[in-house]
């Protein structure tokens, strides 16, 4: 089965909302209140960006509010699942460890597939050039990260 582009794109902007894994596993056991409000407020700019360069109308307002919560909804769930394996660092073997990180990877792989629901119903409500204009802008973003790395 083809993924279409536009999912793929819509992955990769939530990867940038969300914590990243690797950024966790150099935080400090606890993740503090302060910095949780910025990962939300991150997240936050990220859903008002998005809404931005995909020129939401007021008509597809419903189907956008289901892509930013699914967006929030994943970011809670993830973030939450890094902080408890930060809380654990010092307790947890290897294997608890592995188990940890196979946690948030499959809850992560689980918010997508939910993004990917609530995108697709608000990509099927755009018309034609509103949709290539998120085509090119999931394509846009995809190329700034490959040319970070």
């Amino acid at each position: 089965m083809k993924i279409p582009s536009f999912a793929v794109g819509i992955s990769a902007a939530l990867l940038l909302a969300v914590p990243s894994v690797a950024l966790a596993q150099s935080a400090p056991p606890s993740t503090p209140a302060p910095a949780r409000a910025a990962i939300a407020n991150r997240v936050e700019q990220r859903i008002k960006s998005l809404h931005a360069q995909l020129m939401i109308t007021s008509s597809e307002a419903p189907q956008w509010a289901a892509v930013a919560q699914a967006m929030r909804d994943d970011a809670d769930t993830v973030g939450a699942l890094i902080r408890q394996r930060m809380e654990k660092v010092g307790t947890m073997n290897a294997v608890d460890d592995l188990r940890a990180y196979q946690a948030i990877a499959e809850a992560h792989a689980a918010g997508v597939a939910n993004l990917v629901s609530a995108f697709e119903a608000l990509y099927a409500v755009m018309p034609p050039r509103q949709q290539k204009n998120a085509d090119v802008v999931f394509a846009k973003a995809m190329h700034r990260r490959a040319a970070k790395k």
